[in-house]
């Protein structure tokens, strides 16, 4: 009698990894690169820190190469695909992480190091483009009748949050740029920080609509409910950044006590998102997907702007409820890292359903 064995999984070839590689896989980029920043921050406070920062930070830059291959090559052999996906009511709010993940990579090489030559190399480009999927996306939508309130979720946020990261480090790039070139640049801060901010104003009623009238995004879109941190968190950063930057004389103080109101409504998130990822996970309705990368870089900006404006406040509970939002941070970029590694090795994460 011989043996039966299990199947062994089939390892997916890099062509049907780029035929069904999904957008939000910049997610992890994102999240990656705000930890590096923030944890560079916190080394301020506590040295030991600072090698884990770099070391995150080089690991993002090389996630990002990495991850570039199957996504440029999806719109070069599957570009039908590749529109398809820009068409879908739901899928189609994960593109911008491309471009998000540019200005992330830009924010990084200001942070560490000052490397003003390859910031404004990753900014241009990631500027251009979260302009661009900015409209592709909302045209979609806007123009089509196939998205339902049932399609609504926080994710749709992501080409607004895109819009308002173009001043975290654009704003402190203004400083080095010089005559036409800055006026452009100032100009795209300022419009980008108008239009992500009251997108996400009016998207914000239209997902508390959902959350009270529909049913809950449990399941793999569970971690949406954390994107409501992205906008809150960068808005402040990049309000302020942009503030220095201006050749206007601005009330600082009216600016952070503004963004501290801002803060609030994120540091009471927090606890929501919280309460409602749980109630996920108890109903076993939270499986691992590559979603879980939408934890991070929400969370992310919250800590960057708690860090900030706390400094700017004067108010060390802002900073201490920062650092409490940091460790949080750490423990899910460790865990989805670990279930995402897992997942690459026996080959679920590429499915067409990941």
């Amino acid at each position: 009698m011989s043996a039966v064995l299990p199947a062994q999984p089939v390892r997916p070839s890099f062509s049907e990894i780029s035929r069904h590689f999904a957008p939000g896989w910049f997610a992890a980029v994102m999240g990656s690169g705000v930890l590096a920043i923030t944890t560079l921050a916190l080394a301020a406070r506590w040295p030991l820190l600072k090698p884990l920062a770099w070391g995150v930070h080089y690991f993002n830059l090389l996630l990002f190469f990495v991850l570039a291959v199957p996504w440029l090559y999806r719109w070069l052999a599957y570009r039908e695909l590749a529109l398809a996906t820009l068409r879908h009511p739901v899928q189609a709010s994960f593109y911008p992480t491309f471009s998000i993940a540019m200005l992330v990579i830009a924010a990084q090489f200001l942070a560490f190091g000052g490397q003003l030559d390859l910031a404004l190399l990753f900014w241009w480009p990631g500027m251009v483009l979260t302009f661009i999927f900015s409209f592709a996306v909302l045209y979609a939508m806007f123009s089509g009748q196939h998205v339902g309130l049932e399609h609504v979720t926080p994710a749709n946020f992501i080409p607004a949050v895109g819009l308002v990261v173009i001043p975290i480090a654009g704003g402190p790039l203004l400083g080095h740029l010089q005559g036409s070139a800055r006026d452009l640049a100032l100009l795209a801060n300022v419009i980008g920080l108008g239009a992500g901010s009251l997108m996400y104003l009016g998207l914000l009623a239209l997902t508390l609509q959902r959350k009270y009238l529909a049913k809950p995004a449990f399941g793999v879109l569970t971690p949406t409910v954390w994107t409501h941190l992205g906008p809150i968190g960068a808005i402040p950063v990049s309000l302020l950044n942009l503030a220095e930057q201006m050749p206007l004389v601005l009330p600082g103080g009216a600016l952070v006590f503004a963004s501290l109101l801002l803060w609030g409504f994120g540091a009471w998130w927090v606890v929501m998102a919280a309460l409602l990822t749980a109630a996920a996970w108890r109903r076993r309705l939270l499986p691992f997907a590559l979603s879980w990368w939408g934890f991070t870089f929400p969370l992310g900006a919250f800590v960057a702007a708690s860090f900030r404006l706390g400094r700017a406040s004067g108010l060390a509970g802002v900073e201490l409820f920062g650092i409490a939002c940091w460790g949080l941070l750490f423990a899910i970029w460790l865990l989805t890292l670990s279930r995402t590694a897992r997942g690459i090795a026996s080959g679920s994460v590429f499915q067409p359903h990941s």
